[in-house]
This record gives C-alpha cells, sequence and structure tokens, in this order.
C-alpha cells in the first residue's frame, strides 16, 4: 500500500517535529524509504519505513540501546500509528 504524497509529508514534519521538541537534536536527518519496501508485509497497512540520524546531548552516558529507546519513547504513539519500521543512527557526541 502506497500513502498520498500530502500524507507522507505530514508524517516526515510529525517525525521531526516530536524528535525536535523531545531531544532538542544538534543533528536530525530523516528520510522517508518507504518506496524501498513497497509490497514487504509491514508495509500492507500503510505505516511507513523511515531512518534516522540524530545526535542530541539527551543520549549524553547513554549505550546504544538506551539511545534507541529514548528515540522510540520520544516518538510514543506514532510508533504504532505511522511507523512500521525505524533504523536509527543516535549519537552523542556528534561525529562530522
Amino acid at each position: 500500500m502506497t500513502v498520498p504524497p500530502d500524507v507522507a509529508t505530514a508524517r516526515l514534519k510529525a517525525i521531526r517535529a516530536v524528535l525536535e521538541e523531545a531531544l532538542a537534536p544538534v543533528r536530525l536527518e530523516l528520510r522517508d524509504d518507504s518506496h524501498r519496501h513497497v509490497g514487504h508485509a509491514g508495509a500492507r497497512d500503510g505505516r511507513g519505513h523511515y531512518s534516522v540520524r540524530i545526535a542530541s546531548a539527551a543520549f549524553d552516558g547513554k549505550t546504544p540501546l538506551q539511545r534507541h529507546r529514548t528515540v522510540y519513547a520520544a516518538l510514543g504513539e506514532l510508533m504504532a500509528t505511522d511507523i512500521h519500521a525505524l533504523s536509527i543512527d543516535a549519537e552523542w557526541p556528534p561525529r562530522d
């Protein structure tokens, strides 16, 4: 199932807004990879596949697993309603 472009754009904006509000990142790169998963069983319900690269002081002292959990917690309900899969590169301090 493919979603209309306006829905895809709205989802990216919502994801970005939530992450910016919750984690105040110094770097946030967000990509919609849904087009790469057309026909995939997980894409049938219309939720998307995304990649995020994020650097935030909120990750200071956290393990990679804790950083991922922090991102998932920030996204909250979006994980159930809009996001099927999320690839995360979470870092602190930011690297070039």
